[in-house]
């Protein structure tokens, strides 16, 4: 890998984790994680927890502790699969929609600012990754 694509890279998930860390636990938002799992939901729900386990790339042990605040807080619902007994569904609810499209924007842009403010070339990213999204887009 090019040096200065392996620094770029670096720096982002620094600058992502830093981003994490100051977010977590305070007034209440929700971290980083927790809009990830909410963002997921939104294309593939109602979904097992296996499922939405392999589209974060976590494990289902991972999915299930990150799910228990969420079903807590009304932002998710989990109920078991009238098809299968063993298995559990997941749903974003109304008020999960709404906690993402109110947190999850603004997260986008604290990360957008700290990119831009360390020198990282975010535009050329943004290009790079939507000229890249058209190419692998089938006709």
């Amino acid at each position: 890998m090019d040096e200065g694509l392996a620094d770029l890279l670096h720096r982002v998930v620094m600058l992502l984790g830093d981003a994490t860390r100051k977010r977590a636990g305070h007034d209440g938002r929700l971290g980083y994680s927790q809009l990830r799992l909410l963002g997921a939901l939104e294309g593939i729900q109602p979904t097992t927890q296996h499922r939405l386990a392999q589209a974060l790339s976590v494990s289902d042990p991972a999915v299930s502790r990150a799910l228990r605040p969420l079903e807590a807080d009304g932002l998710v619902e989990v109920v078991p699969d009238p098809d299968h007994g063993r298995r559990r569904l997941v749903r974003i609810t109304s008020a999960g929609e709404e906690a993402f499209r109110t947190e999850g924007r603004p997260l986008h842009d604290e990360f957008k600012a700290a990119l831009i403010a360390a020198g990282f070339p975010y535009e050329r990213y943004l290009d790079d990754t939507l000229r890249l999204a058209e190419i692998l887009t089938p006709e």
